[in-house]
């Protein structure tokens, strides 16, 4: 019986480790979304940032 159990957990540690891949895989696409999302935004930035800042600053009273 033992050795049957030791099987058992071999498959689980592989699943486990399959499982534990699958998070780190999202991770890496989003933090790519992320990044993509970031250089428009330093783009628009970059040709909009005089008008970009007009927009934010505060007046009298605000």
């Amino acid at each position: 019986m033992p050795e049957r159990a030791r099987k058992r957990r071999r498959k689980t540690r592989a699943a486990e480790t399959e499982e534990a891949d699958a998070p780190a895989e999202v991770g890496r696409e989003l933090k790519a979304e992320l990044d993509t999302m970031l250089d428009e935004i330093d783009e628009v930035l970059e040709t909009n940032a005089e008008e970009f800042v007009k927009n934010y600053v505060q007046k009298g009273g605000e």
